[in-house]
């Protein structure tokens, strides 16, 4: 059954199950054929090279061709021209816009008596399969950064006492050029990888429009294979390069095959050459792989007439993002609980700042840098405030707090000191003397809430002359200006040079009572 002849009809719904990601069990149930002959027909269309669309798009004879018989060999001289061309015809898929179809139609019109579409697409696969035979996945420049860490590690030597320490070794490749960035870092903990990555970025002089990395803790909270959560500071980190973060799917080989490939040559490539060399520090560790890292980038890929670094230069540098001009600025984290005024502190500035009232009791996660702060509720960025490192003050955001609240949020003491004005200038120097005492400001803005709020009860008249009869008294507090008009004080004339003090009893208290 399995060397038996099939339709071309039946090849294409073999070829449309395996597409809709059915098993091999599953199509030869349905199809009628054997497992075999199932497995042979998806091999077929994997070394082919095309995609779906474009097996679908292909008449009988065409997928004939592909799929029932070898391409008939083109003439030698012919066959080594195609092949001769292939380097260019890789190097111009992988800018942005360019199909295998374009290319061909290039080709048949400088060389007319050329071969066709399918053989041009079976002979260049092969190829392609020749010169490197791990990569599959076709790759636009300025697309994608693999990251990942190696797992050989290598060592320093601490000068003082002599112990050897294994050091981490990060590995970044560019989709398309394929140029390689390495270097050794203390961990694999996200200050070390983060850096890592920046650092891998500026050597390429540009940002690409995704970075892949496996799913390292330091990347990656929690894996998905739809959507993955990521570490709240590497996802920061993303969004000031302007770039997108797409971890590799766990089970998919195809995801990291271009990264793992790359750790194998820095191994033959770059460890080759520091065995037997001992370093004292990570600097001089560094300078090493450096050197014999670029000497790899510079030398010639297999089966192709140009470098990586060539390569990169001609196709990839002119599509990458250009580099933001402040470095990432790497962020503390610290758990906290909102207060019930809505507010959360970072203790080692002792400075208060709001969040949503809906978050009030919740457990939140600050990240703090030396210009911001973050907070963080359920892998959610719930509030951004610029740092503040005043103690015992607050900032605040007026949409952050319930309407009840949002009138005191907008209390100033210039607020204050307009509206008093505006009544008499001892109403205003009255106002100042409350604001001045030692208190807090929310209970000052009280006090002359209250004050000023007279004006409205029994006019601003008899609130000039209470507050003209306080200043003489020395007392600057709501109680004074209340008793005053309820006894009527401020209506009796006052005596030059008098003495007269307000009476000290239980119903008259002092200032100090209300500090």
């Amino acid at each position: 059954m399995a060397n038996q002849f099939i339709s071309m009809n039946k090849i294409r719904q073999i070829l449309r199950l395996y597409s809709q990601k059915k098993g091999k069990l599953s199509i030869a149930e349905q199809t009628g054929v054997s497992r075999n002959t199932v497995k042979k027909y998806v091999q077929i269309f994997l070394q082919s090279g095309l995609d779906f669309k474009e097996i679908f798009e292909l008449c009988d004879t065409d997928l004939e061709l592909i799929f029932t018989q070898p391409p008939e060999k083109p003439p030698a001289h012919r066959l080594q021209t195609l092949f001769g061309l292939f380097p260019y015809v890789d190097k111009e898929l992988k800018k942005k816009g360019v199909t295998r179809q374009l290319i061909w139609e290039d080709y048949r019109k400088q060389y007319p008596d050329g071969v066709g579409r399918s053989q041009f697409n079976h002979y260049y696969v092969q190829w392609k399969g020749q010169v490197n035979p791990s990569m599959h996945m076709e790759h636009k420049a300025g697309d994608k950064m693999y990251v990942d860490f190696a797992g050989d590690r290598l060592s320093i030597i601490d000068r003082v006492s002599g112990e050897i320490r294994d050091v981490e070794v990060f590995v970044a490749i560019l989709g398309a050029s394929q140029l390689t960035y390495v270097e050794a870092v203390m961990t694999q903990q996200k200050d070390d990888f983060i850096a890592a990555c920046e650092n891998a970025m500026h050597y390429y002089g540009g940002v690409p429009a995704a970075i892949v990395p496996d799913n390292l803790k330091s990347a990656v909270t929690r894996s998905s294979k739809y959507e993955p959560t990521l570490n709240e500071t590497f996802a920061d980190f993303a969004e000031h390069y302007g770039t997108t973060v797409l971890p590799a799917r766990a089970y998919k080989p195809r995801d990291k095959a271009l990264v793992e490939n790359a750790v194998r040559l820095v191994y033959t490539r770059i460890y080759a050459k520091l065995r037997g060399n001992a370093y004292f520090s990570l600097e001089e560790l560094n300078t090493a792989i450096r050197i014999a890292l670029e000497q790899h980038n510079d030398a010639m890929l297999r089966g192709r007439n140009y470098s990586r670094r060539q390569q990169y230069e001609e196709v990839e540098r002119l599509v990458m993002q250009p580099l933001p001009p402040l470095r990432y600025e790497m962020k503390k984290q610290l758990f906290v609980t909102v207060m019930k005024n809505g507010h959360v502190s970072l203790s080692p500035d002792k400075h208060y700042y709001s969040v949503p009232y809906r978050f009030i009791g919740k457990k939140v996660k600050l990240l703090y840098s030396r210009h911001s702060v973050e907070v963080f509720y359920n892998y959610e960025r719930i509030a951004l405030h610029k740092r503040v490192k005043s103690s015992y003050t607050y900032s605040t955001e007026k949409d952050h707090l319930a309407s009840a609240h949002r009138f005191v949020s907008e209390w100033t003491p210039d607020k204050f000191l307009n509206w008093a004005a505006g009544i008499h200038e001892d109403v205003r120097l009255y106002i100042l003397k409350i604001l001045g005492r030692k208190q807090h400001p929310e209970q000052a803005y009280k006090s002359c809430l209250g004050v000023l709020s007279f004006g409205n009860k029994v006019g601003t008249e008899r609130l000039t002359r209470a507050c003209q009869r306080a200043l003489g008294y020395g007392l600057y507090n709501y109680k004074t200006i209340q008793k005053i008009l309820e006894r009527g004080l401020d209506k009796q004339a006052e005596e030059e040079n008098t003495e007269e003090q307000m009476p000290l009893h239980d119903n008259i208290r002092g200032e100090d009572y209300y500090q």
